[in-house]
């Protein structure tokens, strides 16, 4: 079932996936509607971030429990999250968000200590990279993850991908 927010009875993201070692922060716009019901960021199994991360790690990213892949996350410092805290939306689609209500960022501040840098995760999630700069971090845009980007070939996005992670020791 799809958690709303009791307020305003929209639709609510998940928690931020973060520790106090976490290093880079990818932020992407809101859950899709697998993510939701599932509970877990990037549940849809077209979308490429855990395939992108696995081929980056040398880790098999997809097949972990979703607990070991958040784990991993947080072992190797990074974090995750979304923009949006919730949101009306009918499907999964970004350009059917409607009312987005944003997440608390300055929260990071305390609860990330060695927080660097905040990679947004595809376009909508851009939009909001003045509010995240505004917080005293590096901003990058990251080619979103997400199936419906077929503009960027998995290689692209990884290349893409490798290159930011690279900056804030990611890689090995």
């Amino acid at each position: 079932t799809l958690s709303l927010d009791a307020a305003s009875g929209a639709l609510a993201g998940l928690p931020p996936v973060v520790a106090r070692n976490t290093r880079l922060l990818v932020l992407g716009s809101f859950p899709g509607v697998r993510s939701l019901q599932a509970r877990q960021y990037y549940a849809h199994p077209q979308n490429h971030f855990w395939r992108i991360l696995g081929a980056l790690w040398s880790v098999d990213m997809a097949g972990m429990a979703y607990e070991a892949r958040l784990d991993e996350l947080r072992r190797r410092g990074l974090g995750l999250w979304d923009v949006y805290a919730s949101c009306q939306r009918q499907g999964s689609l970004d350009s059917a968000i409607r009312q987005p209500r944003l997440n608390d960022f300055a929260q990071l501040k305390t609860q990330c200590p060695q927080l660097r840098a905040i990679a947004h995760n595809g376009g909508e999630s851009f939009r909001h990279a003045r509010a995240t700069r505004a917080l005293g971090y590096a901003v990058h845009r990251l080619p979103s993850s997400s199936p419906a980007n077929a503009s960027w070939s998995m290689a692209r996005k990884c290349e893409a991908w490798a290159e930011t992670l690279r900056l804030y020791g990611l890689l090995d």
